[in-house]
């Protein structure tokens, strides 16, 4: 052996960051204007896909038909674009799509299914009815994270996060998501499937093998492989790849089958009570506001996520108090315009940050704007819309695993060598996963849930909370947390609570006023504690 001997490694652990390091531009900053408008039109794209679902779902069954879709998708894309535009100015500041939510599906369904809807012969009259019937829900639901938002009730029980009943929460309000992905995805797998690799080799390997400095293939990495699938797609159709297969093969693989482009109209406005005047019932309103506690536990995990990947420091609990109070007000609208679901943060947009590694407000931003002008424009956005719901489930598989993996990151802060986080951690991931399984399971054996009384409004509630992976794992993690040996001198630094101590008042770390201050000087008349 010739020359020096090579020095061993040394074994240090990596660093704790609580500042996410790689990120190319974090919340306060931003690309060039060119970079920038291309990367909102990506976020409106990805956005896109749960719109079209939640309308597809709901509008038939109310009685719609591609009019009232169209008409709907346009009302989801305009509230949307102002919750969003509201919540980077006003709320938590951080760069999150407000979008169209699944959390509020159950009480929506109950609504849709109520027997007194049925009478109606005139499908357009009982559309209208029951669009009456979920605006008034959604009006009254949003008065819960109104108060505990801006009253700062919020605030208060976010103290009790602790990095590590954190992870629970953010890790599955990304993996809880799961049947979203691949099975959904499966229902056209010849599209689905190339759609998923080619993704993963443009973001992940093309820029191993270009060797440039520029990050293209990753940044953009969803504009081209949905622009090369979505053609393949239309190629399939056009060859009469599917005019033999079954109806449910048809409506998942081919691209003209959506309806939109001949019913959507070239220019339209929404307006509030575009429907008629909301309608009341005090069962659905309870539920709706099941369905909002749970939106409002899902958002604060991908309001940490989104955190993460805008490389800014965690959330104050009074930021995270205000940017809830506003998503309460972004119910409020969707009641007001009726755009037939409830508000949360975008987990599939939050996840696109970590695949780009722009966290810039400003991307999203322009993104909302994108939103205002499709809804307004709607045969442009009904073209888009005709992109296959496989292509946009291959999108789903990596982005819903960047959010889960920025709630494992949260591990970081947490001695993994104690049994206490051990147990805390697996007792409450597993219960996060098992109870709603069973929820599930119960459902489709019985056709009700394992809570079955008299009163379907509280059926309703208790489905609503237990059938949601992030709320059931949060309130394990959070309980045990607070309650299992506190008094023990090492239970705080074990969960980490001295990591994210000087965060918990506005004030303490000058960082936060980079990250999540009000514009205009706002500050000085709505401080944050």
């Amino acid at each position: 052996m010739t020359g020096a001997a090579a020095k061993p490694d040394i074994l240090q652990p990596h660093p704790v960051k609580d500042q996410l390091p790689g990120v190319d531009f974090c919340v306060s900053s931003s690309p060039h204007w060119a970079e920038a408008i291309l990367l909102g039109f990506q976020h409106y794209l990805v956005m896109l896909g749960t719109t079209i679902i939640i309308a597809s779902v709901f509008v038939p069954k109310m009685g719609g038909g591609n009019v009232e879709k169209a008409e709907v998708i346009q009302t989801i894309l305009f509230v949307a674009g102002l919750n969003t535009l509201l919540q980077t100015f006003f709320g938590t500041r951080l760069p999150v799509v407000m979008g169209a939510s699944y959390t509020f599906i159950i009480p929506i369904s109950s609504i849709v299914l109520a027997p007194k809807y049925s009478i109606y012969i005139d499908p357009h009259e009982r559309f209208n009815e029951t669009m009456r019937g979920i605006q008034g829900a959604l009006l009254i639901a949003s008065l819960f994270p109104i108060i505990i938002g801006f009253l700062g009730l919020w605030r208060n029980v976010v103290r009790f996060l602790s990095p590590l009943s954190a992870v629970p929460l953010v890790t599955l309000t990304g993996l809880g998501l799961y049947q979203l992905g691949f099975p959904k995805l499966a229902n056209c797998i010849e599209v689905g499937l190339p759609q998923l690799i080619l993704l993963l080799f443009l973001s992940q390997y093309m820029p191993l093998v270009a060797k440039s400095n520029r990050a293209i293939f990753d940044r953009f990495a969803v504009l081209f492989s949905v622009a090369l699938v979505w053609v393949y797609a239309e190629v399939l159709t056009a060859a009469g790849a599917y005019d033999r297969r079954p109806q449910i093969t048809q409506l998942s693989c081919r691209t003209d089958r959506s309806g939109l482009l001949t019913a959507a109209p070239w220019i339209r406005f929404p307006y509030p009570f575009q429907w008629g005047r909301p309608t009341f019932n005090a069962g659905n309103a309870f539920a709706m506001m099941a369905a909002s506690f749970v939106a409002v536990v899902e958002s604060t995990g991908t309001f940490i996520a989104a955190s993460r990947y805008g490389s800014a420091t965690p959330i104050p609990p009074s930021v995270l108090s205000r940017g809830i109070g506003w998503q309460g007000i972004a119910i409020l609208l969707d009641g007001m315009f009726g755009a037939v679901s409830g508000t949360t943060v975008s987990v599939e947009n939050t996840g696109l940050l970590g695949l780009t590694r722009v966290g810039s407000r400003r991307v999203i931003q322009i993104s909302a704007g994108f939103m205002l002008f499709f809804s307004l424009l709607g045969k442009f956005g009904a073209l888009l819309a005709s992109i296959p719901l496989p292509i946009i489930a291959a999108l789903y598989c990596i982005f819903f695993g960047y959010v889960a993996s920025a709630g494992l990151s949260l591990l970081q802060f947490c001695n993994l060598n104690s049994f206490r986080s051990k147990f805390i951690l697996g007792f409450s991931l597993f219960m996060g996963l098992s109870v709603p399984q069973y929820f599930k399971e119960y459902f489709l054996l019985t056709g009700h849930g394992p809570v079955h009384t008299g009163t379907i409004s509280f059926n309703n509630i208790v489905q609503v909370i237990f059938l949601s992976p992030a709320t059931v794992a949060a309130m394990v993690a959070v309980f045990l947390d607070c309650t299992l040996d506190r008094a023990h001198s090492s239970t705080r630094p074990d969960s980490g609570r001295h990591w994210w101590g000087k965060f918990k008042s506005f004030h303490t770390d000058t960082r936060s006023e980079e990250f999540y201050s009000l514009p205009y000087n706002l500050n000085n008349y709505f401080p944050s504690f």
